[in-house]
């Protein structure tokens, strides 16, 4: 399954107050929170991030620019991702993903 979303981090965001003075710069972890939370909303629920075994962030984001995320779920419990500000590749990387285990109360 494919998943693509546009996003920008606004000049107000909280991470860029010091993320660098005069030269904001969006934080990479803003980037795979974004990445993860489409993750999260694309996968079944019985599956769970377990791991992050490639992260390359290639390219600084200023505040403001548009960010097209896209995941790519496999069958195989993982992911792969890229992000893009036009065709300017700004970070990639793989997840790993692996099935959410019940807690014995809830095999009840």
């Amino acid at each position: 399954m494919v998943f693509e979303r546009a996003v920008a981090i606004g000049h107000d965001h909280p991470s860029l107050a010091g993320h660098f003075p005069g030269h904001p710069v969006v934080p990479g972890v803003v980037l795979l929170s974004e990445v993860l939370g489409m993750v999260r909303e694309g996968s079944a629920p019985s599956r769970s991030v377990t791991g992050l075994p490639m992260v390359k962030l290639s390219s600084p984001v200023r505040p403001g620019e548009v960010v097209t995320i896209h995941v790519d779920l496999d069958e195989a419990m993982g992911a792969t991702f890229s992000c893009r500000v036009e065709t300017r590749l700004v970070a990639s990387g793989t997840i790993e993903l692996a099935p959410v285990q019940s807690s014995p109360t809830e095999r009840m």
